[in-house]
């Protein structure tokens, strides 16, 4: 298979307009090129079903992890959730195609190595994680996504405790803790427990809170990179070159951002 560009997407939410004129202002040629999202495909955006069918149409040159807006579009198929009015997503969930995008969703990880040196994942990685942890604990929730039991699962994430990682973690807070530390995660308090309240940017968030991306992490390595969404108040923003954000608000009437994997440049465009 013949690879040219590699890029990946910020947060697209279901921004379809956004997204087609982000990939045509790249280039993007879908025979050779390859395109990474970081997470919430769906959701807000004044498209979601025509998004979502774009990148379907993209077959194996599209990759995705889930985000938290992904997993609650499952939630909600499944009546474990109502659908929000904000969430925009009744000409997806109305569709025909509905059963197939479910199970298009489901196959993909929380995280995913994208090369040696760049791991991909909505919220962020957990101070206390290697990248190979990292990877390892979205392979838990991917099999179980995958699984007969699928539902069970998803019926078992909401709330918000357990806030700490400890290895010993079973079941449902195990499960649960990972999905929220991979989807949700903005800040943590000083003991390293997710903190889900604040997500303003950190300049004007409480003094005791701590971004993810600036919590110690003896277990990453200096060439590894750590390629996010989620966080919009950010702007993409962390000061810190091995963390690098792309959420960077285009469905609040900001920018949708993609980074050009062989380049490291990043490109954007206005709603």
């Amino acid at each position: 298979m013949t690879t040219g560009n590699t890029y990946i997407v910020g947060d697209i939410q279901g921004c379809a307009d956004g997204l087609n004129a982000l990939l045509d202002k790249v280039g993007f040629t879908a025979a050779t090129d390859r395109l990474f999202a970081v997470g919430d495909l769906v959701a807000r955006g004044e498209d979601s079903l025509a998004t979502v069918k774009l990148l379907m149409g993209l077959g194996d040159r599209f990759h995705a992890v889930l985000g938290n807006h992904d997993l609650h579009l499952l939630a909600v198929t499944q009546g474990i959730r109502k659908v929000k009015k904000s969430d925009r997503m009744d000409n997806l969930l109305n569709s025909p195609e509905l059963p197939d995008i479910i199970q298009w969703l489901r196959h993909f990880p929380l995280a995913s190595q994208i090369d040696e040196k760049h791991v991909m994942v909505h919220a962020g990685l957990y101070p206390l994680w290697s990248v190979s942890k990292l990877v390892s604990l979205s392979d838990e929730i991917s099999q179980a996504l995958k699984s007969d039991d699928w539902v069970a699962m998803l019926k078992n994430m909401y709330g918000n405790s357990p806030t700490r990682w400890k290895e010993s973690l079973k079941g449902n807070d195990r499960a649960r803790f990972i999905i929220n530390a991979c989807t949700r995660m903005r800040f943590l308090k000083a003991d390293q427990s997710l903190e889900f309240d604040a997500k303003g940017s950190p300049m004007d968030s409480p003094s005791n809170l701590i971004p993810w991306y600036q919590c110690p992490n003896n277990l990453l390595q200096k060439d590894e990179k750590v390629v996010f969404g989620h966080w919009a108040a950010l702007n993409g923003k962390t000061r810190n070159d091995q963390f690098i954000g792309l959420d960077t608000g285009y469905v609040w009437g900001q920018t949708m951002t993609a980074l050009h994997l062989e380049s490291g440049k990043r490109i954007s465009v206005s709603a």
